[in-house]
């Protein structure tokens, strides 16, 4: 059923975009041209999808590619031809541009290039955007405790989505990035790497990780991706020097208990009241739970921070605004009681490696030990 409605989803913008393009051709020999060209554009992306779970071949990666910057272009696409549909209907009401002009062998011509023009631009400054890295900061208190140090910085990062498609300078990029906060621990709510994949990018990617320079290390809670094919990167995580927290804790310099969930669709994720129970009382505590969810529950239980990611906030225009609608906290900052709740919109992004909404950014927390 799910399979079904993404088809379907997927299919009646595409069906839309083909026989309104479709008329703005006046030769049937460029309109032949045309749907061919077509369908196999919109078959490009499910075709990535099933071979980057299938394949792994030098090759497949500029295949992904291609599908991925398809979905992105015809998503773009058809938001500029409703556009552009709604100006023409507001135009047959006002008669603002005489009829005959737009039905004109050149104002067909002029359209269908401003169309691919405009889906093409968005396409490229997304790309863009995505390969710059910003670094958001806050500043919270929190109750001290019996804490012994005063003061943590945390980075946080999330939404890694390490991949085929991952370049090089991003691998060299974030860790620079990280290094160059100097921070007091990193901590990755969830999708690092493609639970899927197996084979010699992995050792890139935990080259990328041991690089990281901070004070506790860094520590991670699973996502949704890492749980695709599990068993075959158990190994990932120890050789990259990450401690993955799986619905457990870690009391860290004597000074605060860090919280790693489970995945909410992990068969065996614990309820917060039952991660909870067994840590020490007189420490502030720090969850890591990859979906910014069970927001109530968990500032009930008097947790003082909580770090999720998974929303990409929309990553692509307009599904920035049903995210907003989705989550409570799709992104960004939030307190609720005492809990300080951060959502990051993540480091990178799955699928297309397009970024219209949102930022690639890592969150910066400073975090005092207060005396209260």
């Amino acid at each position: 059923m799910f399979l079904f409605i993404v088809l379907v989803i997927y299919s009646l913008p595409n069906i839309y975009v083909y026989y309104r393009m479709k008329k703005l051709f006046i030769n049937d020999r460029h309109k032949k041209i045309f749907t061919l060209l077509y369908i196999l554009f919109a078959l490009a992306f499910p075709m990535a999808e099933v071979l980057s779970h299938n394949a792994s071949s030098a090759w497949v990666k500029y295949f992904l590619l291609s599908g991925y910057y398809a979905v992105a272009f015809l998503l773009y696409l058809f938001l500029f031809l409703v556009l552009f549909d709604i100006l023409y209907g507001i135009n047959r009401l006002l008669k603002i541009v005489p009829m005959e002009v737009i039905h004109s062998r050149k104002f067909r011509a002029i359209s269908l290039c401003t169309l691919f023009v405009f889906s093409a631009a968005v396409v490229i400054i997304g790309s863009v955007h995505l390969n710059t890295i910003r670094v958001k900061e806050y500043q919270v208190d929190v109750p001290r405790r019996s804490a012994v140090i005063k003061h943590l910085k945390i980075a946080m990062a999330a939404d890694f989505h390490l991949g085929q498609i991952t370049g090089k300078q991003f691998l060299e990029k974030f860790p620079a990035k990280i290094n160059s906060l100097h921070p007091d621990i990193v901590l990755i709510p969830g999708d690092i790497v493609e639970g899927h994949r197996n084979d010699g990018d992995t050792a890139q990617f935990e080259r990328m990780f041991r690089q990281i320079k901070a004070k506790y290390g860094v520590y991670a809670s699973p996502g949704n991706h890492e749980s695709h094919g599990r068993n075959s990167k158990l190994d990932f995580f120890a050789n990259a020097g990450i401690n993955l927290l799986e619905d457990t804790f870690v009391v860290i310099d004597n000074s605060f208990c860090l919280v790693g969930r489970n995945d909410r669709h992990s068969n065996n994720r614990k309820s917060i009241d039952e991660l909870l129970d067994n840590i020490p009382g007189q420490l502030p505590v720090i969850v890591l739970d990859h979906r910014p969810i069970e927001l109530e529950p968990v500032s009930k239980r008097g947790v003082d921070i909580q770090l999720s990611g998974h929303t990409h906030n929309g990553q692509l225009f307009p599904f920035n605004y049903i995210i907003k609608n989705l989550y409570e906290l799709g992104w960004g900052y939030k307190k609720i009681r005492g809990t300080h709740f951060f959502v990051t919109s993540g480091i990178q992004v799955w699928g297309p490696p397009v970024r219209t909404a949102g930022n690639s950014e890592i969150m910066v927390i400073n975090v005092d030990f207060k005396n209260k």
